[in-house]
């Protein structure tokens, strides 16, 4: 997809960002929180106007032109947070996580910031750009969709229950349009039309009829697919205070960030094992047994949804604003480094696997019937 064009207009708009969080980072009168939550309203408002004076064309074609751009601009926002936090600029975004999210100083909402200023950014240029050039990004706004949901429901409930949930602040308010407009875009996106394929009825049968055996990569998608969902499961059960021998040792020895009592590797490993758990059931099924139309769009959700919370958490958990003690210790680095990888790498491959060949979970065309059956009818 070519994008080259229009990704210099967003991002010239988006950096923006830079020289208006420098401003009001010098402005002494926002020290007080119920402040920053109405300038940082007043901000996105004005951007919203600006972009629908500038590209009303766009925004009349597809509405989630502005969405995108305004969350472009958001995401740069964030990237300075990030930096900022970790001591690469400062004098910019320091009125903002003292006095409005203070959760944000944490190691999971520094990673989470990172991501959101790198590959949020990057799928916002992409999007904008196709809408410019009337193209298709439904792809891409399905993996956005999964990421960004998995980020909003793992940091609000973190905020909350753990131990910043006597820092919440009026900005935290600001989340509730940050989490509506999402849903809204995520619904659109699912109801933009798939990218039409050129098997023929006589391609599907034939891959259809294939057994597992005979498909080599799914079969090794199945067995990565089950394991990952005994360690979806071992894990959620660690963070659950299992009494086992194998919890405790996992929980001190291999990842001690789990028991960190800012609540998000907690509520991040319960959100895999009542989510991801079912899902990973559910993809065997549909690797397994031909038809299941739904996995395509889902693997990508998912896709999406793991990669955002495998960098926030394998990030947090060797960051130094993770206490010394909760951090992964340096003699099982390259266990948990491999096994974290793999459970984010496995997706993707999933995502890639029904994308690159999408035969055999396409619906089983009507001339597959039996004989009897279309007589009947």
């Amino acid at each position: 997809m070519d994008i080259l064009p229009l990704a210099g207009n967003i991002a010239a708009l988006s950096l923006s960002a830079v020289p208006v969080s420098y401003a009001l980072n010098h402005v002494s009168a926002l020290s007080h929180p119920l402040a920053i939550a109405l300038m940082s309203a007043l901000i996105l408002g004005v951007l919203f106007v600006t972009i629908y004076s500038l590209s009303y064309c766009e925004i009349s074609y597809d509405p989630l032109y502005a969405v995108f751009t305004v969350f472009a601009f958001t995401s740069v926002v964030d990237l300075i947070i990030a930096l900022q936090e970790d001591g690469y600029v400062v004098g910019f975004m320091e009125f903002y996580t003292r006095e409005g999210e203070p959760y944000l100083r944490t190691a999971h909402g520094v990673f989470i910031c990172y991501w959101d200023g790198t590959i949020h950014y990057l799928l916002y240029l992409a999007m904008a750009g196709a809408i410019h050039r009337r193209k298709r990004y439904r792809n891409f706004g399905l993996y956005w969709l999964g990421s960004f949901a998995m980020s909003m429901l793992v940091f609000l409930p973190g905020n909350i229950l753990g131990k910043y949930s006597s820092e919440i602040r009026p900005a935290f308010f600001l989340t509730i349009p940050y989490i509506l407009v999402p849903c809204w875009a995520g619904m659109k996106v699912f109801n933009q039309s798939r990218v039409p394929t050129c098997y023929t009825p006589n391609m599907i049968q034939e891959e259809q009829r294939k057994g597992l055996l005979k498909r080599p990569v799914d079969l090794a998608l199945v067995i990565y697919l089950i394991l990952a969902g005994f360690f979806t499961l071992f894990r959620g059960l660690v963070v659950l205070e299992c009494p086992m021998d194998a919890c405790f040792v996992y929980i001190y020895q291999y990842e001690p960030y789990l028991r960190d009592p800012v609540a998000y590797p907690k509520v991040q490993m319960l959100m895999y094992m009542f989510y991801a758990l079912p899902f990973y059931a559910l993809a065997t099924y549909a690797l397994t047994f031909p038809g299941c139309s739904w996995l395509p769009d889902w693997a990508l959700v998912f896709a999406g949804a793991i990669g955002q919370a495998q960098f926030s958490h394998m990030g947090a958990s060797m960051h130094l604003r993770t206490p010394f003690t909760y951090r992964v210790p340096e003699d099982t680095w390259t266990c948990f480094f491999i096994c974290n990888l793999l459970y984010a790498l496995g997706p993707h491959l999933l995502a890639y696997r029904c994308l690159r060949s999408p035969a055999f979970f396409l619906k089983p065309p009507p001339s597959s019937l039996p004989a009897h059956h279309k007589k009947q009818h």
